[in-house]
This record gives structure tokens, C-alpha cells and sequence, in this order.
């Protein structure tokens, strides 16, 4: 299907959706060095309703409007809420014609609140849903030689497994819950993060543990050298906010380590 991008206006993005959203946040923190240097925004309903109840009424015809929707929400509310650490956005490759041109409502909106395009991540989702590895390839190359970071979701769950690094070449890479749970005293996971830390590292990637819902799980992965950690142990995505100082809670763990 042609990109519809023409003289600055796009015929599938530029009307308006037929529903309202908005963003939560959650934030991403680096326990060795105690501070939150990520948050990604995570769409829900304008009275905090699930994620769900907003996606279900994304359909195929929507799906373009829905992505550029939410790219240009997250950086407003970003802005609105006074952050200063990256933002990280979720994005559909399959919402992706041609990057150049489908980009251009984010670049808008970034020099419209003075964001900086080096402090937005974005993270490839759904990858299960992409058919032309190729085309995937080209918009993560066109992100970055723009100046954007791009991350990796979901790795070790179901689609995004190893033979996706043979193709894709992300910045980042997050490590799905499935693999992280119990982790501390689960010799098998212990054994796979291990394996995918030692293999990140050689490629020149950033791991991102997903999913870390205990003290024990947060201390066995940064003694691991898993620093980057986003999970309920942390904190909680909130609806526009950006929650609590987290610096005591990672100070303390730090001190654990």
C-alpha cells in the first residue's frame, strides 16, 4: 500500500480519532547508578481505563491515525509534566510506511515543545505482525540517522526471539517478564540471562530487564550486571505522572548490591 503523505498532510493520520486516550507513565531505572533514566508511556483510557479497552477499539482503518495519535500525546504530556529523562514510545511497525514521511508529526510536535529527538526511544512491538523483516530494518536504520533510539520489546517471549537480532540491529533490548520471574533462584532463567547478557554485550546493546516485581529479582539481576530494570517493584505506571521520587528506594538498593 502507497504512502499517503502528501504536501505535509497525511490522508490516513491527519483526522481526528473517534475516542479518547491518554498516556500513563512507568518509569525505567538504573539501580547501579540509583536513578530513573527512562519513562515509557503506555496508553489508557481518559479515566485511567486498561490499555485494553483503548486497543480493542483500534481498528485496521484507525491503526495509522492511532499511531501518530499517540507518538505526538506522549511527547506533549512529557513535556506538560516537566520530564527530563528520555521518553520511550511505543511504535507498530506495520503503522510505518515510509519512515521519512511518517515520522513528520513527531518531529513537529518534538520542536513545537522543545524536545530533543536524541531523548525518544522508540520500541518496536508486536513483531509477531511484521512480514517484511527488510522494511523493519530500514525504519530502526532511518530512526537512528535521525537521532532516535530504538528498543527492542518483549525479547524471549513467543516472536521476538534470537533470530530477530540477525536482521534488526536495536539499540536496546527488553527482556520480557517471562524470563525474568523467580529469576533469582531459577537456575534455568539464571542460565538464558546469562547467555543473552553475554551476547548483548558482545553486539553493543542495552539490556533492559522487564517485568521486575521483587527485591530479590531487581538485586540477583543488577549483581548480574542487569542494571536497567523497569517493573511493580519499582513503580507503577500512573496516568499522567511521573510518580514519586524513586532516589531512596534505588539508593537503597544500590547499598545492597
Amino acid at each position: 500500500m502507497p504512502c499517503a503523505h502528501h504536501a505535509g498532510h497525511c490522508g490516513r493520520c491527519d483526522a481526528p480519532l473517534p475516542f479518547d486516550f491518554t498516556m500513563a507513565f512507568q518509569p525505567i531505572v538504573d539501580v547501579a547508578l540509583a536513578r530513573t533514566t527512562t519513562f515509557e508511556a503506555l496508553v489508557r483510557g481518559p479515566g485511567g481505563e486498561s490499555a485494553g479497552s483503548i486497543l480493542a477499539r483500534v481498528t485496521d482503518d484507525l491503526l495509522y491515525r492511532f499511531d501518530q495519535a499517540c507518538r505526538v500525546r506522549a511527547i506533549e504530556l512529557a513535556s506538560e509534566l516537566g520530564m527530563r529523562e528520555n521518553l520511550s514510545i511505543n511504535f507498530l511497525p506495520n503503522a510505518v510506511y515510509e519512515p521519512e514521511a511518517c515520522i513528520q508529526a513527531t518531529l513537529a510536535v518534538s520542536r513545537r515543545v522543545g524536545w530533543p529527538v536524541e531523548r525518544i526511544v522508540f520500541e518496536i512491538t508486536e513483531t509477531e505482525r511484521v512480514q517484511d523483516r527488510h522494511h523493519l530494518r530500514g525504519i530502526i536504520e532511518a530512526y537512528r540517522d535521525m537521532g532516535f533510539t530504538t528498543a527492542l520489546d518483549d525479547f524471549g517471549n513467543g516472536y521476538a526471539n534470537l533470530d530477530l537480532l540477525t536482521d534488526l540491529h536495536p539499540d536496546r533490548l527488553k527482556v520480557d517478564r517471562e524470563l525474568i520471574m523467580g529469576c533469582h533462584d531459577d537456575q534455568r532463567r539464571q542460565a538464558l540471562l546469562r547467555a543473552v547478557k553475554g551476547l548483548v554485550d558482545e553486539l553493543g546493546i542495552l539490556l533492559i530487564a522487564e517485568g521486575v516485581e521483587t527485591r530479590d529479582e531487581a538485586l540477583w539481576l543488577a549483581r548480574l550486571g542487569i542494571t536497567r530494570q523497569q517493573g511493580y517493584f519499582h513503580a507503577r505506571p500512573l496516568v499522567e505522572s511521573l510518580g514519586a521520587d524513586l532516589g531512596p528506594h534505588l539508593a537503597a538498593l544500590r547499598s545492597a548490591l
